[in-house]
Protein backbone atom coordinates (compact mmCIF):
# COMPACT_ATOMS: atom_id res chain seq x y z
CA UNK A 1 0.00 0.00 0.00
CA UNK A 2 1.52 3.39 -1.07
CA UNK A 3 0.89 6.02 1.96
CA UNK A 4 2.49 9.93 1.18
CA UNK A 5 0.82 10.51 5.04
CA UNK A 6 2.59 13.23 7.10
CA UNK A 7 4.56 11.79 9.61
CA UNK A 8 1.87 12.14 12.49
CA UNK A 9 -0.69 10.48 10.15
CA UNK A 10 1.31 7.89 9.77
CA UNK A 11 2.52 7.76 13.17
CA UNK A 12 -0.94 8.22 14.56
CA UNK A 13 -1.85 4.93 12.15
CA UNK A 14 0.39 3.13 13.22
CA UNK A 15 -0.25 3.91 17.25
CA UNK A 16 -3.95 3.42 16.45
CA UNK A 17 -3.42 -0.33 14.25
CA UNK A 18 -1.16 -1.29 17.20
CA UNK A 19 -3.44 -0.52 19.99
CA UNK A 20 -6.28 -2.45 17.95
CA UNK A 21 -3.87 -5.58 17.37
CA UNK A 22 -3.30 -5.09 21.52
CA UNK A 23 -6.95 -5.95 21.90
CA UNK A 24 -7.45 -8.98 19.75
CA UNK A 25 -4.23 -10.44 22.05
CA UNK A 26 -5.34 -13.20 24.53
CA UNK A 27 -3.65 -15.02 27.03
CA UNK A 28 -2.64 -17.66 24.68
CA UNK A 29 -0.50 -15.19 22.66
CA UNK A 30 3.33 -14.28 23.39
CA UNK A 31 2.24 -10.83 23.68
CA UNK A 32 4.75 -7.69 24.61
CA UNK A 33 4.98 -7.27 28.25
CA UNK A 34 5.77 -4.22 28.82
CA UNK A 35 7.54 -1.23 27.01
CA UNK A 36 10.21 1.24 28.26
CA UNK A 37 11.03 4.45 26.80
CA UNK A 38 14.71 4.91 26.45
CA UNK A 39 16.22 8.70 26.51
CA UNK A 40 19.50 9.23 24.75
CA UNK A 41 20.15 12.83 25.25
CA UNK A 42 24.12 13.48 25.67
CA UNK A 43 24.44 9.80 24.09
CA UNK A 44 24.07 6.46 25.20
CA UNK A 45 25.80 3.17 24.96
CA UNK A 46 24.21 -0.42 25.89
CA UNK A 47 24.84 -3.91 25.18
CA UNK A 48 26.92 -6.20 26.84
CA UNK A 49 28.84 -7.67 24.09
CA UNK A 50 30.69 -4.57 23.38
CA UNK A 51 29.98 -1.98 26.35
CA UNK A 52 30.02 -2.37 30.34
CA UNK A 53 26.23 -1.56 30.77
CA UNK A 54 22.79 -2.76 29.25
CA UNK A 55 18.98 -1.72 29.31
CA UNK A 56 17.74 -3.28 32.23
CA UNK A 57 15.71 -6.40 32.51
CA UNK A 58 14.53 -8.70 35.05
CA UNK A 59 14.76 -12.47 34.95
CA UNK A 60 12.79 -14.00 31.89
CA UNK A 61 12.91 -10.94 30.28
CA UNK A 62 13.88 -10.64 26.48
CA UNK A 63 14.38 -7.52 23.96
CA UNK A 64 13.98 -8.68 20.43
CA UNK A 65 15.97 -6.75 17.84
CA UNK A 66 16.68 -7.22 13.94
CA UNK A 67 19.70 -5.84 11.31
CA UNK A 68 20.02 -5.84 8.17
CA UNK A 69 16.60 -5.46 6.53
CA UNK A 70 14.13 -4.82 5.05
CA UNK A 71 14.66 -7.99 3.13
CA UNK A 72 11.55 -8.86 0.64
CA UNK A 73 11.58 -12.14 1.07
CA UNK A 74 12.25 -12.90 4.70
CA UNK A 75 11.07 -9.42 6.83
CA UNK A 76 7.04 -10.53 5.65
CA UNK A 77 7.72 -13.77 7.17
CA UNK A 78 9.21 -12.50 10.31
CA UNK A 79 6.48 -9.39 10.70
CA UNK A 80 3.75 -11.91 10.35
CA UNK A 81 5.36 -14.22 12.95
CA UNK A 82 5.72 -11.42 15.83
CA UNK A 83 2.31 -10.16 14.95
CA UNK A 84 0.84 -13.19 15.09
CA UNK A 85 1.97 -13.50 18.89
CA UNK A 86 1.33 -9.85 19.37
CA UNK A 87 5.43 -9.33 19.83
CA UNK A 88 6.76 -6.04 19.34
CA UNK A 89 10.67 -5.47 18.37
CA UNK A 90 13.44 -3.06 17.29
CA UNK A 91 14.61 -3.08 13.57
CA UNK A 92 18.09 -1.61 13.10
CA UNK A 93 17.35 -1.00 8.98
CA UNK A 94 20.28 -0.14 6.79
CA UNK A 95 19.28 2.82 4.66
CA UNK A 96 19.17 1.58 0.97
CA UNK A 97 16.97 -1.03 1.78
CA UNK A 98 14.86 0.97 3.25
CA UNK A 99 14.72 3.36 0.39
CA UNK A 100 14.11 0.41 -1.45
CA UNK A 101 11.43 -1.35 0.22
CA UNK A 102 9.20 1.68 1.74
CA UNK A 103 6.38 -0.31 2.26
CA UNK A 104 8.06 -2.95 4.33
CA UNK A 105 9.62 -0.08 6.43
CA UNK A 106 6.28 1.31 7.03
CA UNK A 107 4.53 -2.00 7.73
CA UNK A 108 7.13 -2.85 10.61
CA UNK A 109 5.80 0.83 12.30
CA UNK A 110 2.27 0.19 11.49
CA UNK A 111 3.08 -2.95 13.09
CA UNK A 112 4.30 -1.01 16.55
CA UNK A 113 7.72 -2.11 16.06
CA UNK A 114 10.50 0.36 16.48
CA UNK A 115 12.88 1.69 13.67
CA UNK A 116 16.30 2.57 13.98
CA UNK A 117 19.12 3.15 12.18
CA UNK A 118 22.12 0.47 10.30
CA UNK A 119 23.81 2.59 8.29
CA UNK A 120 23.00 3.55 4.76
CA UNK A 121 24.93 0.99 2.83
CA UNK A 122 26.34 -1.68 5.71
CA UNK A 123 30.18 -1.03 4.74
CA UNK A 124 32.56 -3.80 4.74
CA UNK A 125 35.21 -3.94 6.35
CA UNK A 126 33.01 -2.19 9.11
CA UNK A 127 32.79 1.35 9.80
CA UNK A 128 36.30 1.22 11.81
CA UNK A 129 38.18 0.30 8.87
CA UNK A 130 36.24 2.57 6.07
CA UNK A 131 39.01 3.48 3.77
CA UNK A 132 37.42 6.88 3.85
CA UNK A 133 37.77 7.48 7.57
CA UNK A 134 35.27 9.11 9.79
CA UNK A 135 34.22 12.04 7.88
CA UNK A 136 33.29 8.72 4.98
CA UNK A 137 31.26 6.92 8.09
CA UNK A 138 29.70 10.03 9.29
CA UNK A 139 28.15 10.85 5.95
CA UNK A 140 26.90 7.04 4.91
CA UNK A 141 25.74 6.92 8.85
CA UNK A 142 23.78 10.20 8.21
CA UNK A 143 21.63 9.17 4.40
CA UNK A 144 20.79 6.20 6.26
CA UNK A 145 19.21 7.74 8.71
CA UNK A 146 17.97 9.99 6.03
CA UNK A 147 16.03 7.34 4.20
CA UNK A 148 15.01 5.29 6.97
CA UNK A 149 13.22 8.16 8.45
CA UNK A 150 11.28 9.36 5.24
CA UNK A 151 10.85 5.20 4.58
CA UNK A 152 9.75 3.77 7.90
CA UNK A 153 8.39 7.38 9.39
CA UNK A 154 7.03 8.86 5.87
CA UNK A 155 9.26 12.27 7.55
CA UNK A 156 11.29 13.71 4.53
CA UNK A 157 13.79 15.09 6.38
CA UNK A 158 17.74 16.71 5.73
CA UNK A 159 20.65 17.87 8.02
CA UNK A 160 24.12 17.89 8.34
CA UNK A 161 23.97 16.35 11.49
CA UNK A 162 22.08 13.97 12.80
CA UNK A 163 20.33 16.11 15.33
CA UNK A 164 18.84 18.07 12.53
CA UNK A 165 16.85 15.30 12.03
CA UNK A 166 14.95 14.85 15.49
CA UNK A 167 14.53 11.26 14.69
CA UNK A 168 11.44 9.10 15.59
CA UNK A 169 13.91 6.36 17.83
CA UNK A 170 17.42 8.01 17.98
CA UNK A 171 19.02 4.39 17.95
CA UNK A 172 21.87 3.29 16.00
CA UNK A 173 23.84 0.13 15.87
CA UNK A 174 27.17 -0.56 14.09
CA UNK A 175 27.38 -3.04 11.46
CA UNK A 176 29.84 -5.49 13.41
CA UNK A 177 29.86 -3.67 16.35
CA UNK A 178 33.40 -1.67 15.43
CA UNK A 179 32.73 1.43 17.07
CA UNK A 180 35.31 4.54 17.54
CA UNK A 181 35.58 6.82 19.76
CA UNK A 182 34.91 9.54 17.57
CA UNK A 183 31.79 8.25 16.12
CA UNK A 184 30.89 7.35 19.57
CA UNK A 185 31.37 10.73 20.40
CA UNK A 186 29.94 12.45 17.71
CA UNK A 187 26.51 10.31 18.09
CA UNK A 188 26.47 11.55 21.78
CA UNK A 189 26.79 15.00 20.77
CA UNK A 190 23.92 14.52 18.86
CA UNK A 191 21.66 12.72 20.71
CA UNK A 192 21.71 9.10 19.33
CA UNK A 193 22.31 6.11 21.44
CA UNK A 194 24.51 3.20 20.17
CA UNK A 195 22.95 -0.29 20.80
CA UNK A 196 24.87 -3.06 20.99
CA UNK A 197 23.63 -6.53 22.29
CA UNK A 198 23.46 -8.73 25.66
CA UNK A 199 23.81 -12.00 23.36
CA UNK A 200 23.34 -12.66 19.14
CA UNK A 201 21.90 -15.58 17.11
CA UNK A 202 24.96 -15.84 15.05
CA UNK A 203 22.99 -16.36 12.04
CA UNK A 204 25.12 -14.43 9.84
CA UNK A 205 26.25 -18.27 9.77
CA UNK A 206 24.05 -20.32 7.71
CA UNK A 207 22.24 -23.22 9.97
CA UNK A 208 19.17 -24.56 9.83
CA UNK A 209 16.35 -23.09 12.19
CA UNK A 210 16.12 -25.96 14.71
CA UNK A 211 20.05 -25.27 15.19
CA UNK A 212 19.37 -21.47 15.61
CA UNK A 213 16.50 -21.93 18.22
CA UNK A 214 19.25 -24.59 20.17
CA UNK A 215 21.85 -21.86 19.88
CA UNK A 216 19.06 -18.92 20.92
CA UNK A 217 17.94 -20.42 23.97
CA UNK A 218 21.01 -22.08 25.36
CA UNK A 219 22.65 -18.52 25.41
CA UNK A 220 19.94 -17.25 26.69
CA UNK A 221 20.49 -19.69 29.54
CA UNK A 222 24.00 -18.59 29.76
CA UNK A 223 22.83 -15.02 30.19
CA UNK A 224 21.23 -15.54 33.13
CA UNK A 225 17.94 -15.76 31.28
CA UNK A 226 17.58 -12.62 29.77
CA UNK A 227 19.39 -10.11 27.27
CA UNK A 228 18.71 -8.10 24.02
CA UNK A 229 19.23 -10.60 21.63
CA UNK A 230 20.59 -10.27 17.94
CA UNK A 231 18.71 -11.46 14.91
CA UNK A 232 18.84 -11.00 11.23
CA UNK A 233 15.72 -10.11 9.04
CA UNK A 234 17.34 -10.45 5.75
CA UNK A 235 17.96 -14.72 6.59
CA UNK A 236 15.75 -17.65 5.49
CA UNK A 237 16.87 -19.98 8.22
CA UNK A 238 15.98 -16.89 11.07
CA UNK A 239 13.06 -16.28 8.93
CA UNK A 240 11.72 -20.21 9.87
CA UNK A 241 13.18 -20.12 13.31
CA UNK A 242 11.26 -17.29 14.47
CA UNK A 243 7.93 -18.64 15.04
CA UNK A 244 9.65 -21.28 16.67
CA UNK A 245 11.33 -19.16 18.85
CA UNK A 246 7.73 -17.02 19.87
CA UNK A 247 6.59 -20.42 21.22
CA UNK A 248 9.88 -21.29 22.87
CA UNK A 249 9.59 -18.18 24.56
CA UNK A 250 6.11 -18.56 25.85
CA UNK A 251 6.61 -21.79 26.89
CA UNK A 252 9.66 -21.19 28.87
CA UNK A 253 7.95 -18.37 30.54
CA UNK A 254 9.76 -15.20 28.65
CA UNK A 255 8.39 -12.33 28.73
CA UNK A 256 9.04 -9.56 25.44
CA UNK A 257 10.22 -5.85 26.87
CA UNK A 258 9.67 -3.45 23.59
CA UNK A 259 12.10 -0.49 23.76
CA UNK A 260 10.89 3.24 21.84
CA UNK A 261 12.55 6.55 21.75
CA UNK A 262 11.37 9.45 24.15
CA UNK A 263 12.71 8.69 27.42
CA UNK A 264 14.17 11.53 29.69
CA UNK A 265 17.52 11.60 29.86
CA UNK A 266 20.19 8.67 29.10
CA UNK A 267 18.92 5.19 29.83
CA UNK A 268 17.80 3.29 31.82
CA UNK A 269 20.82 1.17 32.07
CA UNK A 270 22.07 -1.42 34.27
CA UNK A 271 25.78 -2.29 34.93
CA UNK A 272 27.69 -5.35 33.57
CA UNK A 273 28.15 -8.04 35.84
CA UNK A 274 31.76 -7.89 37.63
CA UNK A 275 35.10 -9.24 35.62
CA UNK A 276 33.04 -7.71 32.12
CA UNK A 277 35.05 -7.46 28.94
CA UNK A 278 34.15 -6.76 25.65
CA UNK A 279 33.65 -9.93 23.79
CA UNK A 280 33.43 -7.40 20.40
CA UNK A 281 36.80 -5.76 20.87
CA UNK A 282 38.37 -9.47 21.19
CA UNK A 283 36.74 -10.25 18.37
CA UNK A 284 37.76 -7.74 15.70
CA UNK A 285 41.04 -8.06 17.08
CA UNK A 286 41.63 -11.50 15.85
CA UNK A 287 39.68 -10.16 12.97
CA UNK A 288 41.66 -7.07 12.55
CA UNK A 289 44.44 -8.50 10.33
CA UNK A 290 41.72 -9.29 7.66
CA UNK A 291 39.93 -5.96 8.00
CA UNK A 292 43.34 -4.12 7.22
CA UNK A 293 43.97 -5.64 4.02
CA UNK A 294 40.32 -5.47 2.97
CA UNK A 295 40.08 -1.67 4.04
CA UNK A 296 39.51 0.14 0.54
CA UNK A 297 37.63 -2.15 -1.31
CA UNK A 298 33.94 -2.76 -1.94
CA UNK A 299 32.37 -5.29 -0.82
CA UNK A 300 28.19 -5.17 -1.82
CA UNK A 301 25.87 -7.95 -1.07
CA UNK A 302 25.44 -10.48 1.50
CA UNK A 303 28.67 -11.54 3.81
CA UNK A 304 29.39 -15.32 2.57
CA UNK A 305 28.24 -17.79 5.38
CA UNK A 306 29.91 -20.74 6.93
CA UNK A 307 28.41 -23.45 8.51
CA UNK A 308 26.64 -23.23 12.12
CA UNK A 309 28.83 -23.51 14.85
CA UNK A 310 28.78 -26.30 17.03
CA UNK A 311 28.83 -24.59 20.62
Amino acid sequence: MKCDCPAGALLALGLSASAAAAAECGPDRLGTARVVAVGTQGGLEVGLKTYPRTIPLTDHEVILTFDDGPDAANTPKVLDALKEECVRATFFDIGRNAEGLPQLARREVLDGHTVAFHTWSHPQPTLRYLSGGDAAARADILRGMIAVEKAAYGRDVSGSKPKDLKPEAPFFRYPGFADTPELNAWLAANDVGVFGVDLWASDWIKMTPDEELKLVMERLEKNGRKGMLLMHDNHPWTAAMVPMLMKRLKDEGYKVVHMTGGGSGSGPTAPAPLGWTSETERVIGALKPRLEKAAGKTVDGPIPVKPAPTE
